[in-house]
């Protein structure tokens, strides 16, 4: 399901993917533009220049797409007529962009002060109200997950909610280093921004990798609708 950030206005431009037809922002979706070789690549930053084409899938469909040539069409529709070509291996330079930028970003908040790591230091934060986001690495305990879920339910006030850390596509050796940072299998997010912009990352990621763990993240994300009105839709 595509996902769109707080504060989401009725104005706000939509993007549409090639592949399914389905409308949001583009926080949600996922940019492939023209290299200067002619090669379709991930532009998960949105800055590249030129035409655009988005897409909205996980990483199967795409590959479904590029073996049925579903893919090469709709691309062919969004370039209007501009020369072309990509790798079989697109789906893996995709997840690779994603992977990047969503620990790129955790370093960023890591080093603007804004990243708790450790158990004990996110339990008592937590607790006290002070944790925005709560995320564990794929290869965290059940056990150590749970302790962490409760106590960010107990200090949102959300007890019997239900809500619960975001689980991460990546291993705690993978979320350390880009860290900085010894064993890092939980983290906790002490600032709502900071929080908000991890998310417009990570959600991504998750989506395209077909994770079906997608928690409520303390009111960071809700549904978009298929058929928004009043939007604008660019390329």
């Amino acid at each position: 399901m595509l996902r769109k950030p707080l504060n989401e206005t009725s104005n706000t431009p939509v993007r549409r993917c090639i592949l399914t037809g389905d409308r949001a922002p583009p926080e949600a979706l996922i940019r492939l533009a023209i290299n200067p070789e002619g090669m379709v690549a991930p532009d998960v930053r949105a800055k590249a220049p030129g035409r655009g084409a988005w897409i909205g899938v996980d990483a199967d469909a795409i590959c479904e797409a590029i073996k049925n040539g579903k893919l090469r069409g709709a691309l062919a529709r969004a370039y209007k007529g501009a020369s072309f070509s990509f790798a079989d291996d697109l789906s893996d330079k995709i997840l690779s962009e994603l992977k990047y930028a969503v620990l790129n970003r955790f370093g960023l908040e890591s080093r603007g002060g804004y990243v708790l790591t450790g158990s004990e230091k996110i339990s008592a934060a937590a607790r006290s109200g002070q944790i925005y986001a709560l995320y564990h690495s794929n290869d965290a305990s059940e056990d150590g997950r749970k302790k962490l879920d409760q106590a960010w339910r107990v200090g949102s006030d959300k007890e019997g909610s239900g809500m619960q850390g975001t689980i991460i596509p990546a291993d705690r050796n993978a979320i350390s280093a880009a860290l900085g940072k010894e064993n890092a299998v939980h983290i906790g997010i002490n600032d709502k921004k900071a929080a908000q912009r991890l998310e417009h990352h990570l959600r991504r990621w998750i989506n395209f990798t077909g994770c079906s763990i997608t928690p409520d993240n303390h009111g960071l994300e809700y549904d978009v609708d298929a058929s928004p009105a009043n939007q604008e839709i660019r390329d």
